[in-house]
């Protein structure tokens, strides 16, 4: 299916977000130091490896320097929030990415609000989330952006679209749902309690889709003609038993019947990453704009 029309990929909607950050940041560096994006990671959890590759990558590519650090998995919750402050205080430290997984003495939500929202590049911060209610979206989670992005790029026209919203998590879902909305979209959500999914996911313009539920968007779900925005990622055992991802939407049968799908892996994935640096320009801006060395 990879050269199915249909099937809407990220790398093209990437590249341009990264060349817009790198210009961003190139012209933001003329004005101040640049500091570092600080990849922090607790405790020895190897499936995080391959996303700090990729955020690594795109750091390069826009011209920010990128630091790791690994903390202990023993390190307590206080612990971890002071060094969080400490990097609010460092005037070389331009944003900060929380990896995830944590151990499970820490409460992750606590320490993304420790996260100054000037150097909260991933849009976690509670601050950050609220600030979209309000139609400020500079520092939005990024998958959230992303999603709202491939929207975008399938050319059609937000303003007055009907789209539905499958799941209600605070950092998908929700801002998905108000980003939306402050570009004029009708938005609908549906969560676990929804009576029937179908019902109006059958009327939508546009379906996004964030359950975690393999293939749980299924053709007779979706309009002829819609576009639907896979936003999930599974891991599964094939017939053969080989592992694979996929997403939450039947990919080759919605295609049957959408405009647009985008595929798992390759389409919101390498948008979020494209976010991540969007997000860290946006976040020099606001530093330069302020005055703020801190």
């Amino acid at each position: 299916m990879s050269d199915d029309a249909r099937l809407l990929y990220g790398k093209h909607v990437r590249q341009t977000i990264l060349d817009d950050a790198a210009t961003d940041i190139e012209k933001l560096s003329k004005k101040r130091p640049t500091g570092k994006l600080v990849s922090v990671g607790i405790g020895d959890v190897e499936e995080i490896a391959v996303y700090i590759r990729g955020q690594s990558r795109a750091a390069a590519s826009v011209g920010l320097p990128f630091s790791e650090q690994h903390w202990p998995a023993d390190l307590t919750q206080e612990e971890c929030k002071k060094r969080l402050v400490d990097m609010n205080d460092d005037p070389d430290v331009l944003g900060v990415i929380l990896q995830r997984p944590v151990p499970k003495h820490i409460n992750v939500r606590s320490l993304q609000s420790a996260i100054h929202p000037l150097k909260d590049v991933e849009g976690m911060n509670p601050a950050s989330i609220g600030n979209i209610v309000y139609n400020e979206t500079a520092l939005a989670p990024c998958t959230a952006a992303a999603s709202v992005e491939m929207i975008r790029a399938t050319g059609l026209d937000l303003k007055g679209l009907e789209v539905v919203m499958v799941g209600h998590s605070e950092i998908v879902g929700k801002p998905a749902a108000f980003m939306l909305m402050a570009e004029g979209a009708t938005v609908t959500v549906c969560h676990h309690m929804t009576r029937s999914v179908a019902a109006h996911t059958r009327r939508a313009d546009a379906v996004l889709v964030a359950v975690g539920i393999p293939n749980f968007l299924k053709a007779d779900m979706v309009k002829p003609g819609a576009a639907v925005i896979d936003i999930g990622i599974n891991q599964i055992v094939d017939e053969d038993g080989h592992s694979k991802i996929v997403g939450d939407a039947d990919t080759a049968a919605v295609a049957d019947v959408a405009s647009w799908v985008t595929p798992v892996p390759g389409g919101v994935g390498p948008v979020t990453v494209a976010m991540l640096m969007r997000n860290a320009a946006r976040a020099f801006q606001k530093q330069v704009e302020l005055g703020w060395t801190g």
